[in-house]
């Protein structure tokens, strides 16, 4: 079938889009300040579970940020710990306590050798790891921890990047709230005694998105479709976002999620009357917070 978009993914040198062709697989490296620009072509094909390709070669609809079809996405889920499918896994994990923006705080869990990669997947402005044991210990007190604090095990998409042009400037202001959720989760007393309490050590990564002074978005684009251009200047990204500033002044979200089973081929010319943008664009207003977009 060819290269075809696999996504956004976080590593240790920061944004990488995935490509894959059957089983092979490679990554191009994603640096702000940089031109960003693709022409979409074709059709829209599942992306598999796990690496294997559809043995239908499923064609997707441009709206679904799964990029999976019906048939792959229902075993990619039977076997999940975000779906909580999977009880025997005998790796270590890590509770953590996700903060987005004022207000907005969730509880999760994740695999230990992940190390920070869930949470940069997540969009995760700031988080703390507040415990370390076996995967039904650390389900255990995620459950605990969302009933006693009153904290969420998700939050809409729409809801983060609503913020992210207003955060606190200082990392003291944004892991404060982080902080006192903390203290008031390793105090409570019915945590699994297989679970081990961790310091507080908040991890900021408003530097590694490139939040700091980054403008704020005016659009999301809503789909991809056949022959469609997008094309600016990667500005930021977190999660699954990239956030690019196009030649008419608009700044617009990228979910890639979007883009997973799509061909991308270069952008050509731009359109003068478009700013280089020819798919669908969702203008961001006040209520935006309220859409439930994907929750993660």
């Amino acid at each position: 079938m060819g290269w075809r978009c696999g996504g956004l993914r976080w590593g240790a040198g920061g944004a990488e889009l995935v490509w894959r062709d059957g089983g092979r697989e490679r990554r191009s490296a994603l640096g702000y300040g940089r031109d960003l620009g693709f022409r979409v072509v074709g059709e829209r094909r599942c992306t598999g579970v796990r690496g294997q390709v559809c043995p239908l070669g499923a064609v997707v609809g441009g709206r679904s940020t799964g990029g999976q079809c019906p048939d792959c996405a229902r075993l990619d889920r039977s076997r999940s710990v975000a779906a909580d499918t999977v009880a025997d896994d005998p790796q270590p994990y890590m509770v953590y306590l996700a903060w987005f923006g004022p207000g907005m705080v969730k509880v999760g869990i994740t695999a230990e050798a992940r190390g920070s990669a869930r949470l940069l997947e997540q969009g995760a402005v700031v988080f703390t790891r507040l415990g370390r044991g076996p995967l039904m210990a650390a389900r255990r007190t995620e459950e605990l921890l969302r009933t006693a604090l009153g904290v969420p095990d998700r939050v809409p998409y729409a809801a983060k990047r609503a913020v992210r042009a207003t955060l606190p400037t200082t990392p003291g202001e944004r892991d404060s709230e982080v902080g006192e959720l903390y203290v008031r989760a390793v105090g409570l007393a019915d945590w699994p005694e297989s679970l081990e309490r961790v310091d507080y050590e908040p991890v900021d990564h408003v530097g590694v998105f490139g939040l700091a002074g980054s403008p704020p978005v005016t659009g999301v684009i809503g789909e991809l479709v056949d022959g469609g251009r997008v094309a600016g200047r990667l500005v930021a990204a977190a999660g699954p976002d990239l956030h690019l500033e196009c030649d008419d002044g608009a700044v617009l979200v990228l979910d890639t999620r979007l883009a997973k089973g799509w061909e991308l081929a270069a952008a050509g010319d731009p359109d003068s009357d478009t700013g280089g943008v020819t798919v669908p664009v969702r203008e961001v207003v006040g209520s935006d917070r309220a859409v439930q977009d994907g929750l993660f």
